[in-house]
């Protein structure tokens, strides 16, 4: 555990102003509780905007940003791995007294529309026909090719090999799909 250092949360006004009175903050992030998560959320000074942009973008009530000193944290911390670097996370209420500033952030701006779930549904039924179907098509080709060849006694060693080739087409361009669209997606902290 890191010691003498400031991390950051992002938190609604009235929740914070709530929690001030109450003697304890128990708000992982936007719309999850502590109790949810099994931690409150936290960046560090180079985190927090792309962490305001990415997840508080569209959010209406005011909001704020909690500077902390993690030696007066009541709870215990860590930096925990996410994605491909660390995020500070409190393991347990945050205590108001260890919030040693507290400054209010802009609205954000509404985000684009995502996609609907029909269209992402309709996508993947269309993006897995047309794997299916390419893999059919080799296994037709590879039995008539082997037929052709071969001679009829081993064209349906042709279906193997045709559906061998097929499949060894499809499930990496898949799997290079599947990564595109992760890489895509930001990391949540």
């Amino acid at each position: 555990m890191i010691s003498g250092m400031q991390i950051f949360h992002i938190a609604e006004k009235s929740r914070w102003e709530a929690a001030k009175l109450a003697g304890s903050y128990a708000q992982s992030t936007h719309g999850r509780s502590l109790e949810d998560e099994g931690f409150i959320h936290a960046a560090r000074e180079d985190q927090w905007e792309g962490v305001l942009e990415r997840y508080y973008s569209g959010v209406s009530e005011p909001l704020v940003l909690l500077t902390i000193d993690t030696d007066r944290l009541s709870a215990r911390w860590s930096e925990d791995p996410v994605g491909e670097t660390t995020y500070p996370h409190i393991h347990g209420p945050l205590n108001p007294a260890a919030v040693v500033a507290e400054r209010p952030l802009p609205r954000q701006a509404t985000p684009a529309p995502s996609q609907s779930f029909a269209r992402l549904f309709l996508t993947e039924i269309i993006v897995r026909m047309i794997a299916g179907i390419v893999v059919m098509g080799m296994v037709v080709g590879g039995y008539y090719l082997a037929k052709a060849v071969l001679g009829t006694d081993l064209a349906p060693l042709g279906l193997l090999v045709g559906l061998l080739v097929g499949l060894a087409i499809v499930i990496p361009a898949l799997g290079w799909r599947n990564r595109r669209i992760r890489a895509d997606e930001p990391p949540r902290a």
